[in-house]
């Protein structure tokens, strides 16, 4: 924020991320997106469209899924936030991000943290999904190097499921 902000361009936001309890000033027009990475460091969340088309900047706000890109950091107010950040344990990945990096889900990484956001959510919801059920989740998810399989195979390994082999 710049010295020069009218107290109305200015909003008090306290969130809770992933985990932690956190205050804060920003400007009234700042997305969610850009207070996580600019004011909070926590650069896991990718912009990539910034119209919430791509789905690089999927965090979990309340346990689901959402575009930081499309909320205002105020709208995080009150709210449970988790980014990629909060997945693994210290310095060890969680389930689903060894089961991403042992089925190679990703190349570049650029969309990584989105699809592994959209998959914590599903595997939340529905322990158990179907091949479908994963790709219906993560449908608001793009990728441009991977093919989509490698990532569904990752998320369906983590469920104790088989994908269907390839004819």
């Amino acid at each position: 924020m710049t010295s020069n902000e009218q107290p109305s361009d200015v909003v008090t936001v306290s969130m809770t991320v992933n985990g932690r309890s956190t205050d804060g000033q920003t400007k009234a027009r700042e997305t969610l997106a850009d207070y996580l990475r600019d004011e909070l460091g926590l650069t896991g969340t990718k912009l990539g469209c910034e119209h919430g088309v791509c789905g690089a900047c999927t965090i979990l706000v309340d346990d689901k899924p959402a575009r930081a890109c499309l909320m205002l950091a105020g709208q995080g107010d009150g709210r449970e936030v988790r980014t990629v950040e909060g997945l693994a344990t210290g310095n060890r990945l969680n389930e689903l991000q060894q089961s991403f990096r042992k089925h190679h889900g990703l190349q570049c990484g650029f969309c990584t943290a989105g699809f592994l956001m959209s998959a914590t959510a599903l595997l939340a919801e529905n322990p158990n999904p179907s091949e479908d059920d994963v790709v219906e989740a993560l449908s608001g998810n793009i990728c441009r190097c991977t093919g989509y399989q490698t990532i569904v195979q990752a998320v369906l390994d983590v469920a104790g499921n088989t994908p269907k082999e390839e004819s």
